[in-house]
């Protein structure tokens, strides 16, 4: 967890290094042998999390604490580190980093996606252990941001002594923002293709935006009010889901345009039996800012006035973001890294739509045509191998793909680390 001061340094601090608006993981050897000072040795014993308010039992040990950065301007990172459940001596490290820009890894991605706890409703603190998490394969870590900090890995091992070295092997992007022209262009056109926005305003936007330009016209922003003020009424980052609704007259939710999340749930037993809550918003910002929570976490040392949030609405605008990741990834590509992209085909934000239009914009050869794979019995999605890049789409999941689609994601992410074709088949 990630008090709101250090989080908004967090992000400043690293923004230069992504300009994804969801997911992304570094998977890196832990059998190169790193030397731990009795200092280092003296930090890791601190940040061992004894225990959390309403955990359950497990047999894995965690880690939580800041990393200092500036100690002399006050700036940190927050981390949360879980060991494999299993043989953690032998797996490898994984790193998951959630986007935004601004957006917790801690609050989005180990609360509701693919972390050991998830918080639940209720006057006291409770955790539901995650079934599909994914440190049952490798070491799990939750900071921020990649592919160019997956760019500066490769750079910095060339100048570090071979213990400091770092065995980066590859790295996934989810419902990634990689092309600010196929991005925009791949929004509007799944918005039309779904039944969203009606032909007149797909029409203005065709008309009036150029989104290879930095500066869109007046009639483009006018005709993109009305684009977004549709998805008011909806969840733009899953489609077909159901919101949380209090009422009928609140006001829209901070990250998404969406009515705000709260305790009341309509019409949502089906989902619900699904095992997806889209209250869950809710029942995470509640459990983290728990003062006994956060003592846990060895959070919020310097015990800040206002509340942790998901996201840090302070970070809207910047200037150092490239209009294109498509240079950074031709360069990771170049180099040998495993890189896979995979989409949730129900994200109406960063639709699979974009991505294919970015993925041909890159122009790489095909090594495996287009294909259906398996998650058991059913059809997971489907996936394309090209040269140096996996794609793979997740049949009826939103941006957040492990929170909808948990038991795919995670059949994913094993046939990432083992380096193996997801099936064609079914079992």
């Amino acid at each position: 967890m990630m008090n709101g001061l250090v989080m908004k340094f967090y992000c400043l601090l690293l923004l230069v290094a992504n300009r994804l608006e969801y997911v992304t993981f570094v998977s890196a050897s832990s059998r190169s042998s790193i030397h731990l000072s009795p200092q280092i040795l003296a930090a890791q014993k601190a940040d061992l999390v004894e225990g959390l308010p309403g955990q359950p039992k497990v047999k894995f040990r965690h880690y939580a604490g800041y990393v200092t950065v500036n100690a002399s301007h006050g700036k940190a990172l927050f981390y949360w580190f879980f060991e494999a459940d299993k043989k953690p001596q032998e797996k490898p490290v994984l790193l998951w980093l959630n986007g935004g820009p601004g957006c917790s890894s801690i609050g989005y991605g180990e609360a509701e996606e693919l972390g050991p706890f998830f918080p639940q409703k209720g006057d006291k603190p409770k955790l539901k252990l995650n079934k599909h998490s994914w440190n049952k394969g490798p070491f799990l870590s939750f900071w921020h941001y990649v592919p160019q900090l997956a760019e500066k890995i490769l750079n910095n091992n060339k100048v570090v002594s071979k213990q400091d070295h770092i065995n980066l092997k590859g790295f996934m992007l989810g419902n990634a923002l990689l092309d600010d022209d196929t991005d925009q262009r791949g929004l509007v056109d799944y918005a039309w293709d779904h039944a969203v926005i009606s032909d007149r305003v797909y029409y203005e936007l065709k008309k009036n935006c150029d989104f290879s330009k930095k500066n869109l016209s007046s009639a483009c922003n006018k005709a993109l009010n009305e684009f977004f003020n549709t998805y008011r009424l909806i969840d733009i980052y899953s489609l077909y889901t159901p919101i949380c609704i209090e009422n009928q007259t609140t006001s829209i939710h901070s990250r998404n345009g969406q009515p705000p999340l709260t305790d009341g749930v309509s019409a949502l037993h089906s989902w619900l039996r699904a095992g997806y809550d889209p209250c869950i918003d809710d029942y995470t910002e509640v459990y983290f800012n728990r003062p006994a929570v956060q003592a846990a976490l060895h959070a919020n040392v310097t015990k800040l006035s206002y509340p942790w949030t998901h996201c840090n609405n302070n970070i809207t605008s910047w200037s150092d973001s490239p209009s294109s990741m498509l240079p950074t990834i031709r360069k990771l590509i170049a180099r040998g890294l495993r890189i896979w992209i995979f989409s949730g085909d129900t994200d109406g934000r960063i639709p699979v739509t974009a991505t294919r239009y970015t993925l041909r914009k890159l122009g790489l050869k095909t090594k495996k045509e287009w294909t259906a794979w398996y998650s058991g019995p059913q059809v997971g999605g489907w996936t394309i191998e090209y040269e140096g890049l996996t794609f793979v789409t997740v049949r009826g999941a939103g941006h957040q793909v492990p929170t909808l689609k948990p038991k795919e994601a995670l059949h994913i992410a094993k046939h990432f680390f083992e380096n193996k074709q997801l099936p064609p088949t079914p079992p």
